[in-house]
C-alpha cells in the first residue's frame, strides 16, 4: 500500500479513483514499480515553504513566488497539472542558492484565477509574455513541465522574446502526441470530460498522483494545496484537453524553427505522455539535449527531484552554452 492510500482522501473519491485506475491498463505496470519502493512514508514530512504571493497581471489574480538574486541567471518555473507551484518545494532551496527564481501558477491552474479563455496553448503563451514584461525579466531560462511545456513552446514559437534557454518535458507540443490511455479519453471523449467534471478535484488529483509517481510520495500538505487548486474547476480544466489537438497545431509546425538551446527531459516510466514524445521533440529541435530519467514517472521534477535540480544546474551553468 502506498502512502497515497494513507493520506486523507474521501471514500467517494477513493471509489471513483479506483474505477478510473481499473480501466487504465498502464496503472498496473506503474503500480508494480511503485511497490518496489521500501519507504512508504511521505518523501517530505514537512515541505519547504515557498514565499507565495498574489499579484494582478492583465486583470488576472496570479499566485507566484520569487527569490531574488538580481545578478544571477533567472529561472521561471511554470506550474504543472494537476499540481501547482508547490510541487517545486523539493528543489526550491537548491535553486535559490544560485539563481534568481520566479514561479507562478498559470491562469486557470493552481491557485491563480482564470477561466475557459486560458484553456489553450496560445493564451498561456501570451500570458507568459505578460508575466515576463510585468516583472521586467531579462533573458530567462524557462522551466516548463506538463502544461507549462505547452505555454513555453507557444511563447518561443510565436512571440518576440529574449529567452536564454528552455527546459521542457513531460508535456505536449509535438504532433502526433503519444498519449497514455487516460489522456486519450479526456482529449477525445466529451463523455469522459463530463465524468471527470462530475467526480471533482479530489479524484482528479488522486488519479494523477497514482499514475504520475514511481518514487516520490506527496504529503497531505501538498495534496491539500492541489485539491484546493482545482476545487470546482475540473470542468474548466477539461476544456484544455478538448482544445489539445487544435493547440498542437499552433506549435508543432514551428518546432524546427526554434533557434534556442533546449533541454528536453522525460521520465522513462511516464504513463500519461509517453517517452516517445521526448525523442520526437528532440529530433525536431535544432539545438537540444535529451535527458531521460530512469525509474521515473510523469512528475519527474519531484520523482527524481535531486537529479532534476542537478540537471538544471549543469544545464544553466555549462551545458546550454554548448548549444548556442
Amino acid at each position: 500500500m502506498s502512502n497515497l492510500s494513507k493520506v486523507k482522501v474521501s471514500l467517494w473519491s477513493r471509489f471513483n479513483a479506483s474505477a478510473f485506475l481499473t480501466i487504465t491498463p498502464e496503472y498496473f505496470s506503474i503500480k508494480k514499480n511503485q511497490s518496489k519502493r521500501q519507504d512508504k512514508q511521505p518523501t517530505f514530512r514537512k515541505l519547504t515553504q515557498l514565499p507565495l504571493k498574489y499579484k494582478e497581471i492583465d486583470g488576472v489574480k496570479i499566485r507566484y513566488a520569487h527569490e531574488g538574486k538580481p545578478n544571477r541567471p533567472t529561472i521561471i518555473l511554470l506550474s504543472p497539472l494537476p499540481q501547482s507551484i508547490v510541487a517545486y518545494a523539493p528543489i526550491w532551496n537548491r535553486l535559490k542558492k544560485d539563481y534568481n527564481i520566479y514561479a507562478y501558477d498559470m491562469p486557470g491552474f493552481g491557485r491563480s484565477e482564470g477561466g475557459e479563455e486560458y484553456m489553450n496553448f496560445k493564451m498561456q503563451g501570451i500570458f507568459l509574455e505578460k508575466f515576463i514584461n510585468h516583472f521586467n525579466i531579462r533573458k530567462p531560462h524557462i522551466v516548463g513541465p506538463d502544461v507549462g511545456m505547452a505555454a513555453a513552446l507557444y511563447y518561443v514559437c510565436n512571440l518576440p522574446n529574449e529567452v536564454e534557454s528552455l527546459i521542457i518535458g513531460d508535456g505536449p507540443g509535438v504532433s502526433p502526441s503519444q498519449n497514455g490511455s487516460l489522456i486519450n479519453k479526456i482529449v477525445k471523449s466529451g463523455f469522459w470530460r463530463k465524468v471527470f467534471s462530475i467526480v471533482g478535484s479530489e479524484t482528479f488529483v488522486y488519479v494523477g498522483s497514482r499514475l504520475g509517481y514511481v518514487n516520490y510520495q506527496p504529503n497531505q500538505e501538498e495534496l491539500d494545496d492541489y485539491n484546493l487548486s482545482y476545487k470546482n474547476r475540473v470542468g474548466t480544466i477539461t476544456k484544455w484537453f478538448k482544445n489539445y489537438p487544435d493547440s498542437l497545431a499552433t506549435v508543432d509546425p514551428k518546432l524546427e524553427k526554434i533557434d534556442k538551446p533546449v533541454l528536453v527531459f522525460w521520465g522513462n516510466d511516464d504513463k500519461l505522455l509517453l517517452p516517445d514524445n521526448a525523442r520526437n521533440l528532440h529530433k525536431k529541435l535544432k539545438r537540444s539535449k535529451l535527458h531521460i530519467f530512469k525509474n521515473c514517472g510523469h512528475f519527474s521534477y519531484q520523482d527524481k527531484y535531486e537529479e532534476f535540480s542537478e540537471l538544471l544546474h549543469e544545464w544553466i551553468s555549462k551545458d546550454y552554452n554548448h548549444k548556442k
